[in-house]
């Protein structure tokens, strides 16, 4: 769901540039609660305020529930057959690339932002925690939030050389 609504959001409608994404994407990922309703809801806010925020969410709630209902209807009815089996098993592909592309326009991002060494660091310490001890990806980025405000602000011209 993520790559499509950045396919969207950001080059399609160019209603948020590739950094205030990411800086959604973070802030809904440390909120409880499912991403696909949270992002659209402020994505519809931040383009036409509360009845933006309100069509957003409804856009992705109705269609998603009715399609629920009908898809899990029929694959509950002929979960058995094999075509049916292979459609949802060759659609993993088509998501993994989509999230690969997404993945590596954040480390564009991230590597222009702070150098690939920190970036590369960050990534690795980021996996250790969420995968090596089990952490939640929310109390991760939340930890970088508030490391960010905590950092002192560079002066102009530190940040023009």
């Amino acid at each position: 769901m993520i790559p499509l609504v950045h396919q969207e959001v950001v080059k399609r409608h160019a209603w948020m540039t590739d950094e205030e994404f990411a800086d959604v994407l973070a802030i809904a990922n440390t909120l409880p609660g499912p991403i696909a309703t949270k992002m659209p809801g402020y994505i519809g806010y931040r383009v036409a305020g509360l009845g933006g925020c309100i069509i957003a969410v409804s856009a992705v709630i109705v269609p998603m529930i009715v399609a629920m209902i009908l898809l899990l209807s029929v694959f509950s009815h002929y979960r058995d057959v094999d075509w049916i089996r292979g459609m949802g098993q060759s659609v993993v592909p088509v998501v993994m690339v989509m999230l690969a592309q997404l993945t590596l326009d954040f480390w564009h991002k991230s590597r222009l932002a702070l150098g690939w060494a920190v970036s590369l660091a960050m990534a690795v310490i980021a996996g250790v925690l969420i995968y090596g001890l089990g952490l939640h990806p929310g109390w991760v980025i939340g930890a970088l939030l508030i490391a960010a405000l905590l950092r002192p602000a560079q002066k102009a011209s530190e940040t023009r050389s």
